[in-house]
């Protein structure tokens, strides 16, 4: 699989892999864990989710910058990774729930989240400057394309377990302590403490019920105990994600000799090589990056489609998918919950890959293999057609409004045995549509980015595509406050149309952009 490419790639992808194991642990659990946690809305957990997204990527920026000014991508993707793992560590610290005072905890939380997102800002974009450093040797150059699908198929290895991993540990503690899962239950607990008889009575019934098969009698108590227990088992997962940095920290350093060095290859007998590398006309560089930020600015509407796949798809999952479809049982363990979902986009990238890549290979030996920027247009179009999928699903399902359905909503919400469940095949679908168009975009995207970086920003212009991702996550908190708002299938409508509309505006500059490539 890895013949006729560098010998550090595979290094480097086992490195990223297990940092993306300990980032989605993480990522499955963490819009659930801030609603458990401090209780709150879905609104106000999407804006944090939204940010810290954002943050992930924007601080690529200041990475890809440090390393280049520096000229130093191996050391600074070592210190990133350091930092990561001290960030985990600071959301792992057990604290107590409900907490004594939410606004301290949530700030202590999200001083966690920055330090995560700092450190992969210094590790994420100049580890794809140093696999892009690979290929610059002719030798590999037409390979570059099919060496970043394999990294990136790598690296979601990762993602398939940290899933099952995060809900297995949160469900292990919640058994261990001597309750049992049940994913409406934390909501429940904050708002009949928050609100206590002014509950509705159907949700005071639910609530009953459920204590009384622990024998609680006091509602209070159980709520407590019960929100204690839950988030305690969230953060023992989050402990999961310090074991995976330091495997990933461990492969890192073994290996770091084998990748390359800019510094190495501007002296000694690569200097002439290395100056000739560096000096482009001014006028070609222009040209490189204003085609790099055309792109950047389109790709930014197709990650605020496909990165509902941590907040509005989680969030539909938990709301409206009949989650006893989809129940792993181990014999000694019964995983279940919607954070279930959050595996099968990185299983999809894993087995997709192999077909896309064959796909990709038997057109270039007929001559009809797609540029790279024209498999990106294809990919927004099969996107949109995910979110078709959704919004089709969501309309013949006639599902209720949010509000209809949510224990803090005005008026009188469904009682939870009414609420319209739909199957799980319904996002499982969407799932395996979503991952088609990620191969066509992500990864490809990276190589555009490192085929057309001039060399000298090769670092900034690395982090500049995880800026574009930055934007787009950034303007996640939309979907979830359309998700709450208007009906759940003109939610879906308006990705549909983000997805379109950067679909057309990247077959209109297609011809300039793959001049600007060759």
């Amino acid at each position: 699989m890895f013949k006729n490419h560098p010998k550090g790639l595979l290094a480097a992808s086992l490195s990223n892999m297990g940092e993306r194991f300990g980032f989605y642990t993480m990522m499955a659990i963490l819009v659930l864990f801030l609603e458990a946690k401090f209780g709150l809305t879905g609104s106000q957990s999407g804006l944090i989710y939204s940010i810290f997204y954002a943050l992930i990527y924007i601080l690529a920026l200041a990475g890809g910058l440090i390393a280049d000014k520096r000229r130093n991508y191996k050391g600074t993707i070592l210190v990133g990774i350091v930092v990561m793992a001290l960030g985990y560590l600071l959301l792992t610290i057990p604290t107590p729930t409900p907490v004594p005072n939410k606004t301290l905890y949530l700030i202590l939380t999200c001083v966690g989240l920055l330090t995560i997102a700092f450190g992969n800002g210094l590790f994420k974009g100049n580890l794809q400057a140093l696999v892009g450093q690979m290929y610059d040797n002719s030798r590999f150059g037409k390979m570059r394309d099919a060496g970043f699908s394999l990294f990136y198929m790598f690296i979601n290895v990762g993602a398939i377990f940290a899933p099952l991993i995060a809900v297995s540990v949160r469900n292990w503690w919640l058994t261990h302590s001597g309750f049992e899962y049940n994913a409406t239950m934390p909501a429940l607990c904050h708002s009949y403490l928050d609100k206590g008889d002014q509950l509705t009575a159907e949700s005071v019934t639910q609530l009953s019920e459920f204590a009384t098969k622990f024998n609680y009698s006091d509602l209070t108590v159980f709520a407590n105990d019960y929100l204690n227990v839950f988030n305690h088992g969230f953060q023992w997962a989050f402990g999961v994600a310090i074991v995976a940095m330091i495997i990933s920290l461990s492969i890192y350093v073994v290996n770091k000799r084998g990748f390359p060095d800019v510094r190495e290859a501007a002296t000694g007998d690569h200097a002439k090589q290395g100056a000739d590398v560096i000096k482009i006309e001014a006028k070609e560089i222009k040209q490189r990056l204003y085609a790099l930020f055309a792109v950047f600015g389109i790709v930014i509407f197709f990650w605020f489609s496909f990165h509902q796949n941590g907040l509005t798809l989680t969030k539909f999952a938990k709301d409206y998918t009949d989650l006893t479809q989809i129940r792993l049982n181990l014999g000694f363990m019964v995983i279940e919950g919607a954070e279930l979902f959050q595996s099968i986009n990185p299983l999809c990238v894993v087995l997709l890959t192999p077909v896309i890549m064959g796909l990709f290979g038997w057109l270039r030996t007929k001559g009809k293999e797609p540029s790279t920027p024209k498999k990106i247009a294809i990919g927004m179009g099969i996107a949109a057609s995910a979110y078709i999928v959704m919004a089709l699903g969501s309309y013949v399902s006639d599902l209720p409004l949010y509000q209809a359905i949510n224990p803090d909503a005005d008026g009188t919400p469904l009682a939870v045995d009414s609420i319209v469940r739909v199957t799980p095949f319904l996002l499982i679908g969407t799932y395996i549509i979503l991952t088609v168009a990620e191969l066509f975009i992500s990864p490809l995207g990276i190589s555009f980015v490192s085929r057309v970086a001039p060399p000298q920003y090769q670092g900034i212009m690395q982090g500049c595509w995880l800026g574009a991702t930055a934007v787009g996550n950034q303007l996640l908190f939309i979907g979830a406050v359309l998700y709450e708002h208007i009906p759940i299938w003109a939610t879906w409508t308006v990705f549909v149309v983000a997805c379109f509309v950067s679909m057309t505006v990247m077959l209109v500059m297609l011809k300039w952009l793959e001049r600007v490539a060759r």
